[in-house]
This record gives C-alpha cells, structure tokens and sequence, in this order.
C-alpha cells in the first residue's frame, strides 16, 4: 500500500519498524510506495516557492527564480534524492556486517528511505522560502529523522541497541558528509556560472 507507514513511524515509530520489517519491502517497493512520492515533496514545493513567491534570506526582498532555470534545478535535485537514498543503503549494508547485523540490502534501502520521512515531508514549508522559517521548521524535522534512525537500526538490520547506537551514528556521519558534498558540488557549479536566472520584480 502506497505511503501505508507514514503516520506509524511519525506515531510509533517501534511498532512500524517491525511492521515495516515485517513486509520484507524490496528496493522496487521501497521506491515505489514510499520514496519516489515523498522525495517529490521538497522538490514540488521548492520549485514553486522559488519561482512564484521568491527566496528570502531575511523577511525583506524577495528574489524569484525563473522557472526555466529552476526546472533543472528541481529534476537534478529529485534525483539526487533518490541516489542519496540508495547510497546511504548500500552504506548502511556495507557497513552492517562490521555490527553484527543480519539485513540485506533490500532492508538496508528500506530503513534509509523511511528514516528521511521527516525531511522530505518538511519540505513543504520549501512553498514560502524563507531561510530562518525552514531552519526553523528544519532542525526538529531532522531530529526526528536522526531518531527514527536509531529505533530503526535494531528492528531493520538486527543489531543490538547497545551497537546499533554506535552504527546509526555512523551512518548519521555519513549522511552529514554526503550533504556536505552535494552542497560543496553545487557552490562549486554556481560558481563557474552554473546557476540559476534571478528574476526582478
């Protein structure tokens, strides 16, 4: 069932791992019933609020993307998305074996993509770009993912508590250098004038 774990992990988040473990969901169901259609969401609601109401770094001028410079931006950035999701489980499966785990990749893909739920649904707040209001809405959207990591490593992968603290911190590192990557590449890109169009007015 399409989306069918969202409200339990936001609500219960043990009980829907091992419900989610349950399902044995492959990497193609994963996809296809959870991270394709939340990976939009960010993606959807960023191209709209940059291109219609504009960005904002402070609440004072607003500066519109166009929308044929922005549309590259959206597909790369969806993307992006969906290989990060991929990356990360084909790190959290390299790197289970190291913890004692049991899962396969299809698991490993499972927790990675169910455990960014927070991030992709609080990117709708992405609709009114302003910098210090998605900050705001950001951090406990990213709290609570960084926990469902945690309480999803024992139920996903088949670690004990005790090691699957240690091995969801290093994929929670992991995760933070792959971010820091994707944002180096894109300054790096809009440096040598790989950018968007600015809009006036």
């Amino acid at each position: 069932m399409v989306l069918n774990h969202v409200w339990g992990l936001l609500s219960n988040p043990t009980v829907e791992w091992k419900a989610v473990r349950r399902e044995r969901p492959g990497i193609f169901r994963s996809y296809w019933s959870h991270i394709l259609i939340l990976a939009a969401v960010p993606v959807v609601a960023g191209y709209y609020g940059t291109t219609r109401v504009g960005w904002q770094v402070i609440a004072r001028e607003a500066h519109r993307l166009s929308p044929e410079s922005a549309l590259p931006i959206a597909i790369v950035s969806y993307v992006t998305l969906l290989i990060a999701v991929f990356v990360v489980g084909m790190l959290i499966h390299w790197m289970e074996k190291t913890y004692g785990g049991k899962a396969d990749l299809d698991a490993a893909v499972a927790l990675a993509g169910h455990a960014a739920t927070p991030l992709f649904l609080i990117g709708v707040s992405l609709l009114y770009p302003l910098l210090w209001l998605n900050l705001l809405l950001g951090l406990p959207a990213l709290a609570y993912a960084v926990y469902l990591l945690y309480t999803g490593v024992p139920a996903m992968i088949g670690i004990p508590k005790e090691r699957g603290f240690l091995f969801a911190s290093a994929v929670l590192a992991v995760g933070l250098v792959m971010f820091i990557g994707i944002l180096a590449a894109t300054v790096i890109l809009w440096s040598a004038g790989i950018g968007p169009t600015i809009v006036e007015g």
